[in-house]
Order: C-alpha cells, then sequence, then structure tokens
C-alpha cells in the first residue's frame, strides 16, 4: 500500500466488493457483495469507522457524495467502510483512509458496537463496527466519488450542530461520538496528548 499513489478521482467501491459477514459476536460467517449486505434490512457484516483529529483537537468531517446510495449529501465521520473477504481490519481500514482523504496516521482502536438504519427504499447499514480515532494535520485530498465536502470543527461546534440540526448527520456517526466523549474520553485525551 505504501507504494500507491493517491487518485482523488479513482472508483475506489464497488457493489461487488465482496464483505465479510458476522454474527453479534463478530465471528465471520462467509462474505457477500456489498449490495446485498445494504439491500431491505441489511445483512450484519463488519466495518469500520474512523475519526481524524488534528492537533487542536478539531475533528475532521465528511460530507457524504451524492453519489452514495445511503446517506448521500449527510455529514459523517472522517472515514468509513468495510474490510474486504480476505483483508485484515488493520489493512482495510489504512487502506480506506489513503483512498478517500490521501491521509496516513496511527489508528487507535476504541471500541465495537452493532447498529441498524434504515434509509428508506434505498436500504440499509447493519453493521458491526470497529471504531478508530486518528490524529494528522496533513491536508486532505478527498476522492470525488466518495466525499463531497470537508471541514474540521471543534468539540463544541459540532455538540451545537448536533443539538440543533441531527438531521444533517449520519446515524452510525451520532452513536459514535456520543459514546466516544462519554465512555472512551480518556483514551481520546491520551491519543490526542501524544501527539502534540
Amino acid at each position: 500500500m505504501e507504494d500507491l499513489a493517491h487518485d482523488p478521482h479513482a472508483v475506489v467501491s464497488s457493489d461487488e466488493d465482496l464483505l465479510i459477514l458476522v454474527n453479534e459476536d463478530d465471528e465471520e460467517l462467509g462474505a457477500a457483495d456489498k449490495a446485498s449486505c445494504h439491500d431491505n434490512d441489511g445483512v450484519l457484516h463488519r466495518a469500520f469507522s474512523i475519526l481524524i483529529f488534528n492537533s487542536n483537537g478539531e475533528l475532521l468531517l465528511q460530507k457524504r457524495s451524492a453519489e452514495k446510495r445511503l446517506w448521500g449529501d449527510f455529514w459523517s465521520n472522517s472515514c468509513c467502510s468495510h474490510p474486504r473477504k480476505g483483508e485484515t481490519m488493520e489493512y482495510a481500514s489504512h487502506r480506506r483512509l489513503w483512498e478517500e482523504l490521501g491521509l496516513r496516521a496511527e489508528l487507535t482502536f476504541l471500541y465495537k458496537f452493532k447498529y441498524q438504519a434504515i434509509f428508506g427504499d434505498a436500504g440499509a447499514e447493519h453493521e458491526l463496527c470497529w471504531v478508530y480515532i486518528g490524529v494528522s494535520d496533513d491536508p486532505p485530498s478527498t476522492n470525488a466519488h466518495e466525499i463531497s465536502e470537508w471541514r474540521y470543527v471543534s468539540k463544541a461546534s459540532l455538540d451545537h450542530e448536533l443539538e440543533t440540526e441531527p438531521q444533517n448527520f449520519t446515524p452510525w456517526f451520532k452513536l459514535e461520538w456520543d459514546e466516544i466523549h462519554r465512555t472512551h474520553g480518556a483514551t481520546f485525551n491520551e491519543v490526542l496528548t501524544a501527539k502534540r
């Protein structure tokens, strides 16, 4: 992966990608294509979410491209996707961070959670999601097919937005943001302090 050039116009995901099916204990059950995993109420599969902060503690938010099948044009965490069949979570998370944002960062695992969210008739997310945080002050180079806008936001500003305009954000990000600061604040502070 170190030798891959970052191409902000490359197509980096496909409905034919084979995702890892799991049970509620995150034990692998097989694989299915991405489209099938998101049809109807969704099939439980492994996923990850990454939250990248700068050294001032501001979070990098992305607005999902309008091309996205689910929650296009919604604001969300810095990067999220799925490991493909045969990929480790470590490899997949760093691959996707590079593909979507052109960033490399040390990632710290925080926790896993299961959620299900239905997006009208378009389908659903049903994921066993691993959550990571990292720190980078490098400027992002966003993938045009995945991200339409990006910005850094302080905790106070984001808390205000989530309280007053929650409909602008993806459901998984709202769950993660609450959990990180309610349960994993000490780890967050350690990671941020170590990078200053």
